[in-house]
């Protein structure tokens, strides 16, 4: 039998490693680990590795792993208050941080950094591409494909301004259909 679930220690607690995740929430595994099993028992073992390959399976985002492991704790509550911890805080400084940023827009500092962030994030999406299309162009069947999907991507990103997520629907078709 497992301890009682006290919800505001589970959002809490989820709360302060939502400031600590630098890198994303996987990177708080062990310290999840440690107070969902070791120090409450709210979760087994083989529940908690069993909650964390359930939601890494699942399509959708990464951080999906944090709602099931709150659903095996204590159900939808506990799916709520893990959700709700664990993106209460970057949700809060990534609009306050859009909201200054926006009423600042003219300053020279801001301005500079802006610039000089482009390249880097410019580098991180292409490198992110590569890494998630590498597979499929190693690939023999699907490597046209997948080269004719990339090079479509670039040109409508380049000569439209279709938005991304029309694009990421076309190519969800494509896969649908066994074109990629």
């Amino acid at each position: 039998m497992t301890a009682p679930v006290d919800l505001s220690s589970l959002f809490l607690h989820f709360l302060t490693l939502s400031l600590l995740s630098i890198g994303g929430a996987i990177s708080t595994v062990p310290e999840m680990h440690r107070f969902l099993v070791e120090k409450t028992g709210w979760l087994t073992d083989t529940s908690f590795t069993s909650s964390i390959a359930l939601a890494q399976a699942a399509p959708g985002p990464n951080i999906l792993f944090v709602a099931v492991l709150g659903f095996n704790v204590a159900g939808l509550s506990g799916a709520a208050a893990a959700m709700a911890g664990i993106m209460l805080p970057s949700t809060v400084l990534t609009l306050t941080a859009t909201r200054w940023m926006r009423e600042h827009r003219g300053h020279l500092g801001l301005r500079a950094f802006s610039a000089g962030m482009m390249p880097l994030t410019l580098g991180l999406i292409i490198a992110t591409g590569w890494l998630l299309a590498l597979p499929f162009l190693r690939a023999e069947a699907h490597r046209w494909g997948a080269l004719a999907l990339i090079t479509a991507t670039v040109v409508l990103t380049l000569k439209t301004r279709l938005g991304l997520v029309w694009m990421v629907l076309g190519g969800g078709v494509a896969g649908a259909l066994g074109l990629v």
